[in-house]
């Protein structure tokens, strides 16, 4: 297995403890061409817009421009990429870049809380288009363009609106239905991953947001072709459509069955869920009831940070996957740089003895009555110069990887990112791809990593001697 296709533990998990797995399907069992469909998505919200007579001529979707795990400042109207700490280290008003002293100005002393209702948390691939759209209109309203007044919170809902529209009218998905291909990256090996954990005596479910009609057609397309008996509803015991995640995790909804698959009539239903039959809302506790499954033996496979990994493990205390596909490129791309890594580390490993001996050198200078031989202070701030000119290449070229524009998504600078962080908080494990689960098979015991603390890495070098 290759490290784009590992499996990564923040906490360990024996898979062969869990006796019901769960998934999500859109950017979970089903990978989309995330520009080909975030580029529809947009363009059917700019025709939302246009009909509600908003200036849409020119807005473009550049998808390099925008990150998964970024934050809007809706009262600014910035996007910003935190460290974990919450410590904002970069940020564009609209679509201007902020320049560092801006930076510092602006954000002296704030911090990311995703708790205040002043910052949204864009911690999908759905957002990537979000952000384009509201970025550009941030400008708009700036320049009279859209007019005021309007604040910049109220923007963002006018945006978030129009998105929303555009996946409930069924214009989006009924284009992604008439022609799969264009938009789906199918990977065939994750039926065959399902097909083992069956095997392996899981008991499979499906709980997707997504409607009946819509589920119905994309599943077949994806998997039937790859199962024995030519139908992927024999790959779950029990599916759940239109469950309103995150309320499905920890709220009471009506659930409804499906009785006629064709035309998707329902019935209400009380009771626990059956085996082979699909439902329509619902609640957790249902499936727990059902499966006689609570907790820690039952695992959740999602992409949504929060309506898929956050509530899951924090209202029915559920082991957790997270699905991240873009993990991938950005392995990929640190494995590229890894020789230019090793050469930054190792100049600034030098620049922390120089700046050592150069505190060093000043504090002798302070000292009365000190005869010990001391060194050139500016002879040590040349050195320095000297030094950053090889070392800022290598760090602007490392702060670049996966996104030109904001850098790797799972770090801020040489911190975790905000985005990480929440990973690692609520993600018992995470990975690219759901088949990267059936390399482990159903039997893994997937471990944590040993954590590093700062003091375990201070090079012997550089320690007091």
């Amino acid at each position: 297995m290759t490290l784009e296709r590992g499996v990564y533990a923040n906490r360990t998990l024996n898979l062969r403890s869990v006796q019901a797995i769960g998934y999500d399907m859109d950017y979970t069992l089903i990978h989309y061409r995330t520009r080909e469909w975030e580029r529809t998505a947009f363009e059917h919200a700019t025709r939302v817009l246009a009909a509600g007579d908003y200036p849409v001529a020119g807005l473009t979707f550049e998808p390099d421009r925008y990150l998964q795990g970024l934050v809007i400042d809706l009262d600014l109207g910035n996007l910003v990429k935190a460290t974990r700490f919450g410590y904002i280290i970069q940020a564009q008003h609209g679509t201007r870049q902020l320049s560092f002293d801006e930076l510092r100005t602006t954000y002296n002393g704030v911090n990311v809380d995703l708790n205040n209702p002043r910052f949204r948390f864009m911690n999908t691939l759905f957002t990537i288009s979000e952000s384009a759209l509201y970025a550009q209109f941030v400008d708009r309203l700036d320049d009279g363009t859209i007019p005021g007044p309007l604040g910049y919170d109220e923007l963002y809902r006018i945006v978030s609106a129009a998105l929303d529209e555009s996946h409930t009218t069924g214009a989006l998905k009924a284009e992604i239905v008439a022609d799969p291909d264009r938009f789906c990256d199918i990977d065939p090996s994750t039926a065959q991953t399902l097909i083992d954990q069956r095997l392996a005596g899981k008991r499979l479910l499906l709980i997707t947001n997504s409607d009946w009609s819509y589920t119905k057609a994309m599943m077949s397309y994806a998997f039937d072709r790859h199962v024995p008996s030519g139908s992927w509803r024999d790959l779950f015991d029990i599916v759940v459509v239109a469950a309103a995640k995150p309320r499905f995790f920890a709220e009471v909804e009506p659930v409804y069955r499906v009785v006629d698959g064709e035309r998707g009539l329902l019935q209400p239903h009380w009771g626990p869920f059956k085996t082979g039959e699909v439902y329509h809302g619902g609640c957790a506790r249902q499936v727990e009831q059902s499966l006689g499954l609570t907790g820690a033996e039952i695992l959740y496979v999602g992409d949504h940070l929060f309506g898929d990994v956050h509530v899951t493990k924090s209202a029915l205390r559920w082991r957790t996957a997270l699905i991240m596909r873009e993990l991938e490129a950005e392995i990929a791309a640190a494995q590229v740089f890894a020789g230019d890594e090793a050469e930054l580390r190792r100049l600034m490993t030098e620049k922390a003895v120089l700046e050592d001996r150069l505190a060093h050198a000043r504090m002798a200078l302070l000292r009365p009555g000190d005869d010990a031989p001391r060194e050139s202070v500016e002879a040590l701030r040349e050195a320095l110069r000297t030094l950053d000119e090889r070392i800022v290449p290598l760090a602007r070229a490392a702060s670049e990887l996966g996104n030109p524009t904001w850098g790797p998504m799972m770090r801020a600078g040489n911190d975790k990112s905000l985005f990480a962080r929440q990973v690692e908080k609520y993600a018992d494990i995470y990975t690219s791809r759901v088949a990267n689960l059936g390399q482990r098979t159903p039997f893994a015991f997937l471990r944590a990593a040993r954590t590093s603390l700062p003091h375990d890495l201070m090079p012997r070098e550089i320690a007091p001697e």
